[in-house]
């Protein structure tokens, strides 16, 4: 299809650089495409009426690492600013990270992130490798739990960059920018629908009847890189590594196979468990790796509704919830969210979307 089929004009004043506090309170639009009033105005704590006993919510439960990095490059005598964006661990020392501006960087470049308290281990680097759009290998000085600890100490949340382009990141982030159940580190993007969540919320799911469980996709960066292609066959996606259990399988069949909904918590968890299914809609342990791009024309093989945020125009998110509900139908409800005022992007509002055709 064409790329710009999926584009939309969005008012920046509706980009949120904060999340709402508290996370439950943060609205929510439903979406039901079948239906004569398709859109519903809802809030995030309204959640466990829009569900029914014996549905299941499926989350991620990756947990976001301080993944942003700024430091000084050193050439000889010459030195220059520069950030880097750690996106894939290769080994015990070294790392592939996105960096900025890329062209201050040449293989053999030393690079000292951070480093301005005194009481810590310096954090320094060699760059091993560069490749196209400010891709580079890192070599550091630390490996193992020591540069584990000096990334923890010396990173920044790696906000999105419709974000930090607004605003630096800040202490604050390490907190908003993380769900409450996450646990599984590796993610350098957060799954953003799983945000709205309090333990309040959690809480009133549970005694409401509604399961919860928990797969991971370990988010990388690609999730904000547009589509430059003009078309989405063109378009090749990054992979991500994830796990879905045995047990969490079993019981998610399970939850099938008695007539109730399984519910994805973000666009991450809908993909891992697509990825994940048979052609019969039977949900497979997983351990691997997976770069599926689901846009319209996909069949959907297991998740039955999807609760996410609202996404850039012409990237591969909006192509998926436009093959979750129908473009038409999207476009429609991004156009009302924008005339009510919802907050978009990672730190926005969310959605609750049913499949088009979906009986």
């Amino acid at each position: 299809m064409r790329t710009d089929l999926f584009d939309f004009d969005l008012p920046d004043g509706l980009i949120a650089l904060r999340p709402v506090h508290p996370r439950d309170a943060s609205r929510l639009l439903v979406v039901r495409p079948d239906e004569a009033d398709a859109v519903a105005d809802k809030v995030m704590a309204d959640l466990p009426l829009l569900l029914e006993p014996g549905d299941a919510l499926v989350f991620n439960d990756t947990r976001v690492i301080p993944a942003a990095l700024h430091g000084v490059r050193t050439r000889g005598d010459a030195t220059a600013q520069i950030s880097a964006t750690l996106i894939e661990k290769l080994d015990e020392n070294r790392w592939r990270a996105l960096a900025k501006p890329g062209k201050r960087l040449e293989q053999g470049d030393r690079v000292q992130f951070g480093g301005e308290d005194s009481k810590r281990v310096m954090l320094e680097a060699t760059v091993e490798d560069k490749g196209k759009d400010g891709e580079v290998t890192l070599a550091f000085d630390l490996s193992g739990q020591a540069l584990h600890d000096a990334i923890d100490a010396d990173g920044l949340m790696p906000l999105p960059p419709y974000i930090a382009s607004r605003r630096a990141p800040d202490d604050q982030d390490r907190t908003d920018y993380q769900t409450a159940f996450a646990r599984e580190e590796g993610a350098v993007a957060a799954p953003t629908a799983g945000l709205h969540f309090t333990p309040k919320l959690m809480q009133t799911l549970e005694e409401l009847g509604i399961a919860t469980y928990f797969v991971t996709l370990h988010v990388g960066a690609g999730t904000f890189l547009p589509v430059r292609a003009e078309d989405t066959d063109e378009h090749q996606m990054h992979s991500e590594y994830g796990e879905v259990s045995t047990e969490t399988a079993f019981a998610l069949n399970a939850v099938k196979s008695r007539g109730n909904k399984v519910v994805a918590v973000g666009t991450t968890s809908l993909r891992l468990m697509e990825s994940a299914s048979d052609e019969f809609g039977t949900l497979k342990p997983f351990h691997g790796d997976t770069d599926i791009f689901i846009t319209p024309g996909y069949r959907l093989r297991f998740v039955d509704r999807l609760l996410t945020n609202f996404h850039l125009p012409r990237s591969t998110l909006f192509m998926l919830v436009s093959a979750f509900s129908g473009l038409d139908m999207m476009k429609q409800a991004y156009g009302h969210a924008i005339s009510q005022g919802y907050r978009f992007y990672s730190y926005g509002d969310a959605c609750l979307l049913t499949p088009k055709d979906s009986g």
